[in-house]
């Protein structure tokens, strides 16, 4: 998985597809712990995006 702020990585899943999967934080600037928090909290939805063959991308906002 990769996890990133970037749309491209997004944007390059749709073309091409996965692996790797991608864990996309759609938030402003932030700090480090803010990123930490996000992650945390949406564990379950990261665990199921592993888990899922159907599923490339995961938007976190």
């Amino acid at each position: 998985m990769i996890v990133t702020k970037d749309a491209d990585f997004s944007e390059l899943g749709v073309v091409k597809g996965f692996p790797p999967k991608i864990i996309w934080i759609r938030r402003g600037n932030c700090s480090t712990q803010n990123i930490e928090s996000i992650l945390r909290e949406n564990y379950s939805a990261i665990r199921a995006l592993s888990e899922d063959l159907e599923t490339g991308i995961l938007a976190l906002f």
